[in-house]
């Protein structure tokens, strides 16, 4: 082949890949990856405080119960903080794949677009846990960097756990992002909301509800056990709270204008307003 045709060649593949992620949406798989590497490294670094061995904070709040209910507490206001930022305002701060599969069902996702979100927050959640194997060593390798194993209970326990958790996580925000005057609120409830599934489901699944967050430590670490436990169980909860709006017709109280968890009113892409899948309507 020669010169010439290997342009060609080249630039056709680009014309084409082109037209599945059109260039601004490349703005929006990258801050989906920061935010959910921001994420994983300060969510998981407090896990990582508060549990890992040596940890100071089992002196100061010998309470297990307690300091279930504080990291919960923590991981959420991190969460907020990154929905609150630049980052958020861009993306609309998804940070988990469950919650951009409920966008995309909610007919508020282009396929294509969810497709890349995914991809950018497994990518974002990688490279948010690499800086955790070098800063917090020894004491994250006690509790391997924060990852989400089941506890002593059945898998089935530990499935059901992570549905219902998730399931929690997805009715917040179908009810909170689905009416005006809560939607710009939502970021706010997320440390309360966690603060209450910790105390539920940390004990027997880890209380993950993201896919993304379980897939961090389970990188750096390369113990995938169980791992498929914590895409599927999620995406069960997604689907049956999606299945409930449509059977019980709440979508027509909570009604979506775009797959943001924060920044309403700023501008937003057609590809976060409607997509190919018209699940609830």
């Amino acid at each position: 082949m020669n010169n010439g045709a290997s342009v060609a060649c080249i630039f056709v593949c680009y014309q084409n890949f082109s037209v599945i992620i059109p260039k601004f949406q490349y703005k929006l798989f990258i801050s989906e990856a920061i935010g959910t590497a921001l994420l994983l490294f300060f969510g998981l670094s407090i896990v990582i405080f508060n549990w890992g061995d040596g940890s100071p904070v089992t002196k100061l709040i010998p309470s297990v119960f307690i300091r279930t209910i504080l990291t919960g507490f923590m991981f959420g206001c991190v969460g907020c903080l990154i929905s609150l930022s630049d980052v958020g305002k861009v993306s609309g701060a998804h940070m988990n794949p469950a919650v951009s599969v409920g966008f995309w069902l909610r007919g508020k996702m282009a396929t294509n677009v969810m497709a890349g979100y995914i991809a950018a927050q497994m990518i974002g959640a990688a490279i948010g846990c690499l800086p955790l194997l070098f800063i917090w060593g020894e004491r994250g390798a006690s509790i391997q960097y924060g990852m989400t194993l089941p506890g002593n209970v059945s898998v089935g326990r530990v499935f059901l756990s992570e549905v219902l958790a998730t399931s929690g996580l997805i009715f917040y925000l179908y009810i909170f992002i689905g009416r005006k005057k809560l939607r710009n609120y939502t970021p706010f409830g997320i440390p309360v909301l966690y603060s209450i599934l910790n105390i539920f489901f940390a004990a027997p699944s880890g209380d993950s509800t993201n896919p993304a967050r379980s897939f961090g430590p389970a990188f750096i670490t390369g113990n995938f056990s169980y791992y498929w436990l914590y895409w599927a169980a999620p995406i069960v909860g997604v689907l049956l709270v999606t299945a409930f709006f449509k059977w019980r017709r709440v979508n027509r109280f909570y009604h979506m204008e775009a797959a943001r968890v924060s920044y309403h009113n700023s501008p937003t892409p057609e590809s976060l307003k409607t997509g190919e899948v018209d699940f609830v309507y």
